[in-house]
């Protein structure tokens, strides 16, 4: 069977690689930070706090990976946004997820509800 992917600007990226990119919370929140505006790598390290600079870089290496963020180099200095148009493929995914996760979740409550009730004999 093939590999879902994504495509970004340059390249496809394996839909795997884009979710386990979202997995992270902290991930989800540089990418929050860089959705609306483009940032200094420097600007995003000082936004995330508790965090050191070799980690929030390394985030930043794995969604740019993913194809969920692009970098532009100007002098010394990197600069991040979100790449919407890479997101786009994922919404689906995680909808459907969400709605059979759901589905699913409905069909053991009701087992439980059912299991707990008093057998009337």
């Amino acid at each position: 069977m093939p590999r879902m992917q994504v495509r970004t600007r340059n390249r496809r990226v394996p839909l795997e690689a884009a979710m386990e990119a979202i997995a992270s919370p902290r991930r989800r929140q540089i990418l929050r930070l860089v959705w609306g505006t483009e940032r200094s790598a420097g600007e995003i390290a000082s936004t995330v706090r508790d965090v050191s600079w070799p980690a929030v870089s390394q985030n930043l290496r794995v969604l740019k990976d993913s194809g969920l963020i692009t970098e532009r180099r100007q002098g010394t200095h990197r600069y991040y946004k979100a790449d919407r148009r890479a997101l786009g493929p994922l919404e689906v995914v995680l909808r459907q997820m969400w709605t059979r996760d759901l589905d699913r979740l409905c069909e053991l409550a009701e087992e439980e509800a059912r299991a707990r009730r008093p057998r009337r004999d």
